[in-house]
């Protein structure tokens, strides 16, 4: 698979971000930094995301994504819209839960604006742990199968943390 990157762009107030590749953990702490930076700026309307030349996506990304669609719901009263026409990447999504926080289509309204390559943000250890963490429990919130699925891992990072 190819390495993942995450290009952006923002087109009045519609942040679009588009999944390239194989989307792993290493991104997320530039992904999650850029979308808070989103949902505080003036001009925010709403978040397009655009996984149609995504590969691989992991469980991490997922949560980070998961997290974005609570905010924007508790914040902003609306639902970012995923784009996916990769029956793997749309089986993941269902089974996560994904279309009763996000917009599921196969393709968008409107073309997209040009992006630019989101810079990928060193982390430390801890910090990347606590990102994996946070992600996760997100994606728990989601729904009863998800936490089943992520409960080890959430309780093992955990007493990590602590230590």
């Amino acid at each position: 698979m190819a390495d993942g990157r995450i290009m952006v762009a923002e087109q009045n107030g519609v942040h679009v971000l588009k999944f390239l590749g194989d989307v792993r953990l290493t991104l997320c702490p530039s992904l999650d930094e850029y979308l808070d930076r989103a949902l505080h700026s003036r001009q925010f309307s709403n978040v397009l995301i655009d996984l149609t030349e995504t590969q691989g996506i992991d469980s991490t990304s997922l949560g980070i994504l998961a997290k974005l669609a609570v905010r924007m719901r508790k914040q902003v009263d609306r639902v970012p819209t995923l784009v996916s026409i990769n029956d793997n990447i749309t089986r993941i999504l269902l089974s996560m839960g994904f279309d009763k926080v996000f917009s599921l289509v196969q393709k968008p309204d409107d073309p997209l604006p040009k992006c630019q390559q989101l810079n990928n943000q060193a982390c430390s250890e801890a910090e990347m742990q606590a990102k994996v963490l946070e992600a996760h429990k997100v994606l728990m919130s989601l729904n009863e199968d998800n936490q089943k699925e992520f409960k080890s891992l959430v309780e093992a990072l955990e007493m990590q943390c602590q230590l």
